[in-house]
């Protein structure tokens, strides 16, 4: 009897528990999402006035005043990190969006035969052989950078691994049941498409876009950094740090310190929300 028990309360928790760990991650996205929400209003609250140049309030270090410090124009480091922070935003939002519409068209075009596959696989090898930010930086310079070039440029070399997942679900729903009956019954293509593969990898999709969103962001800054992204006069993060490299041996720390650890903190921030969402479809 103790035996039987114990194995009644032990299948109780195990079917309590899928649902009490959603709740605390439905909890932990609420927070996350409110801490990027209000990141990304502010940037796009702040107005030209605010970063302008102000020579009377140039290079002070720290303070209430000026939480970021100031830099050598006296812009407000605080307010140009929050409008870069939304610029990044914006690039990484088209970029992974971008590469996940990529990744699904490419792992449908590769369901449709063995010589299809083949050419995605290859496609696919080709790429991840290659580091991304060679690519990123050949592919901005020819189309002339600025912000199409970074989009366009991230858009072409972050959809290998996720179209990879995403093939690897499609070839499964190839065999389902569902599907071949689908066939049988004369459904085109299209209808199999919309109707079993998108709904199946929604998930996979969502959360393959969330995780491409800090490599985007990271690659913009790199890329702006080394001069082939966006164009100086944005208040992007990596033209930030570029422009403060010039300052720090005067010992101006701030100006390249309070950018870069908001671009870490924005990173991590979508790598949890990511994470988070994974184990919200997955909670086991």
């Amino acid at each position: 009897m103790m035996k039987e028990k114990r194995i009644v309360e032990k299948v109780k928790q195990s079917k309590t528990q899928p649902k009490s760990n959603r709740s605390i991650v439905v909890l932990k996205l609420v927070g996350l999402l409110s801490v990027f929400l209000a990141i990304i209003i502010s940037g796009f609250v702040i107005g030209t006035d605010h970063i302008e140049a102000n020579m009377s309030a140039k290079n002070l270090s720290p303070s209430l005043m000026h939480p970021f410090g100031t830099d050598w124009l006296g812009r407000d480091m605080f307010m140009r990190t929050l409008k870069g922070l939304n610029v990044s935003f914006q690039v990484g939002l088209l970029a992974a969006a971008a590469s996940a519409v990529i990744a699904f068209l490419l792992a449908v075009f590769a369901s449709l035969n063995k010589w299809f596959d083949h050419l995605v696989t290859m496609m696919i090898d080709l790429f991840l052989s290659v580091p991304h930010l060679v690519t990123l930086m050949l592919i901005s310079f020819v189309l002339g950078g600025g912000l199409k070039g970074v989009v366009i440029g991230i858009a072409l070399t972050h959809w290998p691994t996720l179209t990879r997942v995403i093939r690897a679900e499609i070839m499964q729903l190839k065999t389902a049941e569902y599907v071949h009956i689908s066939r049988n019954l004369g459904k085109k293509r299209s209808w199999i498409v919309k109707r079993h593969y998108l709904p199946h990898v929604l998930p996979q999709l969502f959360v393959g876009f969330i995780l491409l969103f800090p490599h985007a962001i990271l690659h913009e800054s790199a890329i702006t950094f080394l001069g082939f992204g966006l164009s100086p006069e944005q208040p992007a993060i990596g033209i930030i740090l570029a422009e403060s490299m010039k300052y720090l041996t005067a010992g101006k720390w701030w100006l390249a310190f309070f950018p870069g650890l908001s671009l870490i903190f924005l990173v991590a921030l979508f790598d949890a929300v990511g994470n988070n969402l994974r184990k919200f479809f997955n909670p086991n």
